[in-house]
């Protein structure tokens, strides 16, 4: 059996599992209701429940992988709550190479999963420090969501600075959720990075370092790695 509820905020699903799992659960009940969902609300976010009777039939494995590829993007982010088990070890094996967030949660752990669903993952800031030089800041892990967002603005800010300098600070970025992020970063970079007279790049990691060198054969503009401690010199550099 399979019970879908909307949760507030809006975009956001509980699917309770229980019982057998059939193919016609998902093809009478879940496959559209979930159409209904990503229709109205573009990109969706779903805490799913496994209740510890839960048993599926290789029908309702194959729709579930159906349904994964046939909505690739519009899932935001998925939460998984069930006990230790073989669904839960598929969920954390291809958790990596989902487009977006998806996280496992013990059983009685239901109000930890609505949090994380609701709470904010990452954060891109951006400050214009005039004279055509734009900090950009990445916190966390970042999501499809908050750069979809950034990507607004940073396109207002190269129509008014059809060629600038960039400040990239990763001092406390941890990556991306999912694919989808990735992908999005690489589309922004992809959109941006020759209009790139020179840039810094502050951070630790040795990836980080790689990615000035990266980008500075990519845009053929002069680009510099700075450590989190030099942060004023970069800077300063940046503006000379």
């Amino acid at each position: 059996m399979i019970t879908i509820t909307p949760l507030p905020p809006k975009g956001h699903y509980e699917v309770r599992m229980s019982g057998r799992i059939r193919e016609d659960d998902y093809e009478d009940r879940l496959i559209p209701a979930l159409d209904k969902a990503i229709e109205e609300h573009d990109r969706i976010r779903i805490l799913t429940v496994i209740e510890d009777d839960a048993e599926f039939s290789i029908g309702a494995m194959l729709d579930d992988a159906e349904l994964g590829m046939r909505h690739w993007k519009g899932f935001d982010r998925v939460a998984v709550v069930g006990k230790p088990g073989w669904m839960m070890r598929l969920v954390r094996g291809f958790g990596p190479v989902m487009p977006c967030p998806v996280r496992t949660f013990a059983p009685g752990q239901e109000d930890d999963a609505r949090r994380w669903l609701q709470e904010s993952l990452g954060a891109m800031h951006q400050t214009d420090l005039g004279d055509g030089v734009l900090h950009v800041q990445l916190v966390g892990k970042l999501d499809p969501a908050v750069m979809e967002e950034e990507e607004r603005d940073m396109d207002a800010f190269v129509r008014a600075n059809p060629r600038f300098r960039l400040l990239l600070d990763l001092t406390e970025f941890d990556g991306w959720q999912g694919l989808a992020a990735l992908n999005q970063h690489f589309r922004i970079a992809r959109n941006h990075y020759d209009l790139i007279d020179r840039a810094a790049v502050v951070g630790k990691a040795s990836w980080q370092k790689l990615a000035a060198r990266g980008l500075g054969h990519l845009s053929g503009a002069k680009v510099k790695h700075f450590d989190p401690d030099d942060l004023d010199a970069a800077k300063t550099w940046i503006k000379a």
